[in-house]
């Protein structure tokens, strides 16, 4: 099994590259994970990630919380495609304070990123998030509820990519107010499957 490796971090990668059940990521103020027209583009956030091919992803699934505090404070799952022209697509879902509360919110970024939202429905700060691989070779990102999967999102284009030289599959924490210092993100019982 591939280690885990940190990008846009100098933090040590907990448990000595295999995350332990409970483990902690810590965001900086100014860190984003956002591409939105004209001109903006922000890969800042720290993402805990192993390596796999694209092929082989079944399925991640995290739980999750923090004290989500400013505004767009997020954190969450994230598959990151390294294309072999230097770019990169991704597709991360977790938990994002806005409007005044915390959402289950979902991005993918193909040419450029678009955005849902979905009240947590706890109305808490924790959440349990999966993103699998279905038989349609769609990816689908679903809430977990105890033994209930919930289907928020379905992301048609991702395993259809071609020229992807490297795929990170992990979970990241970012917050992008330049106010706050950092923002801690809980993490527990990360299952990364592979077929």
């Amino acid at each position: 099994m591939p280690q885990f490796k940190f990008a846009n971090s100098n933090d040590k990668v907990p448990g000595n590259g295999t995350p332990p059940s409970e483990f902690t990521i810590k965001a900086p103020a100014s860190t984003d994970i956002w591409d939105k027209p004209p001109s903006t583009s922000r890969f800042s956030a720290p993402i805990l990630y192993q390596s796999i091919p694209l092929s082989s992803f079944k399925r991640a699934r995290v739980a999750f919380n923090a004290l989500w505090e400013k505004q767009y404070d997020q954190g969450g799952l994230i598959i990151v495609l390294n294309t072999a022209d230097g770019g990169k697509k991704w597709v991360k879902t977790g938990i994002e304070l806005t409007h005044g509360r915390p959402h289950l919110s979902t991005v993918a970024k193909d040419n450029w990123a678009d955005w849902s939202l979905l009240a947590v429905p706890s109305g808490g700060g924790a959440a349990t998030l999966e993103m699998a691989k279905e038989q349609d070779n769609s990816l689908w990102i679903y809430l977990v509820e105890g033994l209930q999967k919930s289907p928020l999102r379905e992301i048609t284009w991702i395993f259809e990519e071609k020229d992807v030289k490297d795929c990170w599959v992990g979970v990241y924490a970012a917050r992008p107010s330049s106010e706050g210092g950092e923002l801690p993100v809980n993490f527990g019982h990360l299952i990364i499957e592979q077929a």
